[in-house]
């Protein structure tokens, strides 16, 4: 099994983790932007190959490492509900982040203003959803602990007062898995 992506990616984090979980041997490669764009059909990282199996989406990854183990992947539609809009809240703050180093902001774009504004609203309503007494057991729950991870590494987000949050990424923090998979600092 190989894992190609970067080592700050919430996404390839939760691939990481959950090939951890599964006990599998993989080989982690580090793929930049030139690499994936020349090696995954998507131009993005995870992308991954076991024998014949060759998957680029995390989504696709994590569901594959988890039957793989004989464990569950996002057991019904709640869980697949808020995997669903961590993914949304992820790939906005992965774009204004990547789009502010070109210059672009939400304070000169008004798109980007209304991306910024979809962060916010479902870092609340994520809030609302998750109960920190679950821990990170689910998908979706190791999906939004990487997610917030990663958005107070890069500095996009506040979880000030989002107690749930920040009981959740708690929580992660006490499972080695996820601890031995933090970004670089």
């Amino acid at each position: 099994m190989q894992l190609f992506g970067s080592y700050n990616s919430p996404y390839v984090r939760h691939c990481r983790v959950a090939l951890m979980q599964g006990n599998f041997d993989f080989d982690f490669v580090e793929a930049d932007s030139a690499m994936s764009a020349e090696n995954s059909p998507t131009s993005k990282v995870p992308y991954f190959t076991d024998g014949e199996i060759k998957l680029t989406d995390s989504s696709s990854i994590v569901k594959y490492v988890r039957e793989k183990s004989g464990k569950p992947f996002l057991a019904d539609i709640n869980d697949y509900e808020l995997f669903a809009m961590t993914n949304t809240l992820i790939d906005s703050a992965i774009n204004l982040f990547l789009l502010e180093i070109d210059g672009a902001t939400p304070d000169t774009v008004k798109y980007l203003g209304r991306q910024k504004q979809r962060i916010d609203n479902g870092l609340v309503e994520l809030n609302a959803r998750f109960d920190p007494a679950d821990g990170i057991a689910t998908d979706s729950a190791l999906r939004c602990a990487c997610f917030i991870d990663w958005a107070l590494f890069r500095k996009r987000i506040s979880i000030d007062g989002l107690d749930n949050l920040a009981a959740l990424l708690q929580a992660a923090n006490g499972v080695s898995e996820f601890a031995a998979t933090a970004p670089p600092r």
